[in-house]
């Protein structure tokens, strides 16, 4: 399901290049000589930093790069010490250290603090200054604001203290000589009290948010934003309905990595982490271990949606004690959430698609196995979709598998409707646009072209490819446009909302209050506010998703204006005309002599008013429902969702040509049909089938050229009789008036006497075809 691709190994990328660079200069002459490497933390810029201890008793500090690949060293303690946080500003000019002390047997009978924090100019090395020494651990973090400037003389530190407060530090530097950075007045920093009176602190380096968990009355999660002028605010308050006394004690998260860490608080009571996106979406995800009953629950809040999920997993195998080994992780992959818990399951949480479980994956036993890890791996989740291993120092980066997810579509005789449905998605939304995906969906929809007994697999082709053209624009369009053809069914099948194991309930949780500035609430904090604020009003107003089909009995009315003379009748089709050129002027910028499939050719004013229509209607649901967007970029959004529809279309039938090595001209009189042109002609009328359901326009059909009229005429003498007739009143042509007077004649024998005429009507029906045909080419 998941594919894992190595970005970082420590004895690779680390201790053989130390290697190299020491033995060449005779510092140490084996591998044994470098030892205790540990990875300290992970800077914004993806920079690792790492400690190692030598031969000569010393213990250093480097920094690898991903981008160049180098290593680089940035301080030598003189003697062996152990660091618990580490941190390097962005301008690489200050080091922060925090060094946990034990009390040696000698030194029992002076007071030795347990946590020493230091600050070091390193640029070049030269001043030590001691901010901390307390007993309790601190970890160390420094700000990497985004700013233009190439050289900034100040830095801040952010010191988090297991106590449970953070401090900001604002170190103002000054260049010395031309290259020296040293601290101006290191004896008086200027510091502020950030946060105090929390159990639970995650740092968030690419957004530089910090969250933090207090827990008085009730718990509340807090966040404060900082900006590049120094500057830090609470932004958000929400409170949280999570267990009494969740942490009994400090639990650091995105904080480095503390391998010195007393024993007695290795055990994980709850594990919680929050994930944000930069489209407003923000998750709060948190679970506490597995027990002896063998279910494990685990709650998603999602913030932007003003509610909350709750999964409880039976567990399989023999039942076990409370252990940190059965706490899942929790890992961001673009709007998905994965819970992975090692061993038992691995469930792909659609955030933004959360109404039904079969929009979201769920996979047990082999299917949820990440190779790469072992079981005996501890492995931790990491911001930007990515893992670390802390026993092998690997890190990797995580995606879905298409590879996966492809086969999981094909195992349709052991599969789940609801399973396939959800890897559809994730195929269609996550991992487009890509061509060859979508050519191997698209594939995969003509070996299977009749429909799943709980959903259209059509339908959902084009509703969830659309949904991906724009759901990136706007969070709330999730809640106006669709993106599954499942809610136009009267009552969802129950196979499509239940998973084997699985019990989900949901809940509506405390509106979150945003504080701060109005200048603050910019960026991700304005449209995560608005998108709560509107999910009030979605839920307040009848049916706020835009449905196509809903639009029928419009269309039918539209079909008897376009017969009528009325003025008024006249000026509301020049406005549905003027809205199809809209769609059709970006259509006509396609290069149609390289298309296999001859389309938008003709004028087929049913098909364009039906373009029109559909332009009209979405435009005005979109206005009425979301106004914030502006009438502007509305008209642009819906003018381009209806071209990609017909483009679409008409990809899906390029993709059909190509598979079975059609050509335009293949249909023809002269020799019975093949099984490729069948195979074709099949799929052909499940489009129609499916795109008349939902009331979707299709791309205007072909001319009537010599080589076209061959072609219609050579599919309607393979329509069923019944079909053929409707057909023939549509077609305004010789042929389809011939057919139609045939028939009428038909009708008159027939009651004169009807076994006589029955008798000689089959023999001479495609005489009369042929016949009328080549009168047709005769004339022109």
């Amino acid at each position: 399901m998941l594919q894992l691709s190595a970005t970082f190994d420590l004895q690779q990328d680390v201790v053989s290049s130390i290697f190299k660079k020491e033995a060449t200069v005779g510092i140490i002459k084996e591998y044994s000589g470098i030892v205790d490497t540990r990875i300290l933390n992970i800077e914004r810029d993806g920079g690792v930093l790492y400690s190692w201890k030598g031969e000569t008793g010393t213990t250093r500090i480097g920094k690898y790069d991903p981008n160049t690949r180098q290593n680089k060293l940035l301080y030598t303690f003189d003697k062996q010490v152990c660091v618990s946080s580490c941190s390097l500003n962005k301008e690489e000019t200050l080091l922060a250290v925090s060094l946990a002390q034990r009390t040696r047997t000698e030194e029992r009978l002076r007071p030795v603090s347990k946590c020493l924090t230091l600050l070091i100019e390193i640029h070049p090395i030269n001043n030590t200054k001691v901010l901390k020494a307390v007993d309790c651990r601190v970890r160390v973090q420094f700000l990497h604001p985004d700013t233009e400037r190439d050289s900034v003389l100040e830095s801040h530190l952010l010191l988090v203290a297991e106590d449970g407060y953070v401090e900001q530090l604002h170190v103002m530097l000054v260049r010395q000589e031309g290259y020296r950075v040293v601290m101006l007045s290191p004896e008086c920093l200027a510091k502020d009290r950030v946060a105090e009176d929390f159990s639970w602190v995650q740092w968030d380096s690419q957004t530089q948010r910090l969250f933090y968990l207090t827990h008085r009355e009730k718990a509340v999660l807090k966040c404060v934003q900082f900006c590049h002028d120094r500057n830090c605010e609470t932004l958000f308050e929400l409170v949280l309905e999570l267990p009494s006394n969740p942490f009994t004690c400090m639990r650091f998260v995105n904080l480095g990595f503390d391998h010195h860490q007393e024993t007695q608080h290795e055990r994980e009571e709850m594990r919680m982490v929050v994930i944000t996106n930069n489209t407003g979406s923000m998750c709060v995800c948190y679970s506490q271990p597995a027990c002896v009953n063998q279910e494990i629950t685990y709650t998603i809040v999602l913030v932007h949606r003003g509610c909350s999920k709750t999964f409880s997993v039976a567990l399989d195998g023999t039942p076990s004690p409370c252990s940190t080994d059965l706490l899942p992780l929790f890992i961001p992959i673009g709007y998905y959430v994965v819970v992975y818990l090692s061993g038992h399951f691995l469930h792909c949480i659609n955030t933004r698609q959360q109404e039904l479980l079969c929009h979201s994956l769920f996979l047990s036993g082999v299917d949820a196995e990440l190779g790469v890890l072992g079981s005996d791996s501890v492995v931790l989740s990491l911001p930007e979709s990515s893992l670390l291993d802390l026993n092998t120092g690997r890190m990797y980066t995580v995606d879905l598998n298409p590879s996966f997810l492809m086969d999981l579509l094909h195992c349709s005789h052991r599969r789940p409707d609801s399973q396939r449905l959800a890897a559809l998605h994730c195929l269609l939304l996550y991992m487009g646009p890509n061509a060859a995906l979508e050519l191997k969906i698209i594939d995969w929809i003509c070996d299977n072209v009749m429909p799943f007994d709980t959903f259209d697999q059509i339908q959902e082709f084009i509703l969830a490819s659309l949904y991906r053209i724009i759901y990136k624009k706007c969070l709330s369009l999730d809640e106006v446009l669709p993106y599954s053809s499942v809610f136009e069914k009267k009552k969802v099948p129950e196979t499509l909302d239940q998973v084997p194991g699985v019990t989900c309930t949901t809940e509506l949780h405390a509106e979150p209050v945003f504080k701060g500035k109005a200048r603050s609430l910019q960026g991700y904090w304005e449209e995560l506010q608005w998108s709560t604020e509107k999910m009030k009003y979605f839920e307040a107003v009848p049916n706020p998703r835009y449905r196509a089909s809903q639009n029928l009995p419009d269309w039918t009315k539209l079909l008897t204006t376009l017969k009528s003379k009325n003025k008024k009748a006249s000026n509301y089709l020049r406005h549905i005309e003027e809205n199809t050129k809209q769609v059709l002027s970006m259509v006509d910028s396609w290069n149609l002599d390289q298309k296999v499939v001859p389309l938008f050719q003709e004028e087929d004013s049913q098909q364009r008013a039906l373009i029109g229509l559909m332009v009209d209607k979405l435009r005005e649901h979109l206005n009425r429902h979301l106004p914030r967007l502006g009438k502007k970029k509305i008209d642009v959004l819906v003018v381009n969702y209806v071209a990609k529809l017909l483009e679409l279309i008409r990809r899906m039938l390029e993709s059909v040509w190509l598979k079975y090595k059609l050509g335009p001209l293949v249909l023809c009189l002269k020799q019975r049909g093949s099984s490729a042109e069948w195979a074709v002609f099949h799929v052909m009328c499940r489009i129609l089938e499916a795109t008349k359901t939902l009331c979707l326009p299709l791309p205007p059909d072909l001319d009537n050229s010599d080589a076209n009229e061959e072609l219609k005429f050579s599919i309607l003498k393979r329509l069923p009789e019944s079909m053929e007739q409707r057909i023939c009143h549509l077609w305004d042509h010789p042929i389809s008036s011939a057919c139609i007077s045939r028939d009428y004649v038909r009708g008159l024998l027939e009651k004169h006497d009807k076994t006589k005429v029955t008798l000689s009507y089959s023999a001479s029906t495609n005489q009369l075809y042929n016949h009328q045909f080549n009168i047709t080419k005769s004339r022109k």
